[in-house]
């Protein structure tokens, strides 16, 4: 996870402190929504409210952190996959962390939309970190020649993310979806 940069380094306490916020506040946005009171954030994250609003101000810095932290997540996952499988698979295996994903955060991912300027820096991050990642996979396994050259990284994504809403309500046919989904977007031999 990336700290962001200020003015002065953080003190190593200070970045084990913001580390754990978002780390907690994210599993307490899984559980209950981005509406989790902050206080008990800070009690899941073992620091007071004074540390916890000194790294976020406000509620929206906070959910705009855990978003920002798991599009990196997200994306750092497709650059381990084509480092430990064939480019089939860590296509396929990519395109399933990324509908779980959207089922996953949708509550979160739609707060902040309502809430932070789409012209921002954290969307702007978040926008070339996930087309990159989406890039990287989709031409590593169109140069293996698994998967159909008329399709963009935007596209794989836009699948993605339609079998992760449609899904949201019945995560059952998730799997099948995307299977119909990958069977579409493979080479026919």
């Amino acid at each position: 996870m990336d700290v962001p940069s200020t003015a002065r380094p953080m003190r190593a306490d200070a970045r084990r402190n913001y580390v754990r916020i978002v780390e907690c506040a994210r599993e307490a946005f899984a559980e209950d929504g981005p509406e989790m009171p902050l206080d008990d954030i800070a009690r899941r994250a073992a620091v007071g409210p004074g540390t916890l609003y000194r790294h976020f101000p406000n509620r929206e810095a906070l959910i705009e952190a855990v978003y920002r932290d798991s599009i990196e997540r997200l994306s750092q996952r497709a650059h381990e996959l084509l480092e430990t499988h064939s480019p089939a698979e860590a296509f396929e295996q990519w395109m399933r962390e990324q509908v779980k994903f959207v089922m996953d955060k949708r509550s979160l991912t739609t707060t902040l939309k309502a809430l932070i300027d789409h012209d921002s820096e954290t969307f702007a991050l978040c926008r070339t970190l996930i087309n990159d990642a989406a890039g990287e996979l989709l031409t590593a396994a169109q140069d293996a020649g698994v998967i159909r050259t008329d399709i963009e990284p935007r596209d794989m994504l836009r699948l993605g993310h339609g079998i992760g809403i449609a899904c949201e309500k019945t995560p059952e046919a998730a799997e099948r979806l995307l299977g119909v989904t990958l069977d579409g977007l493979r080479v026919s031999r």
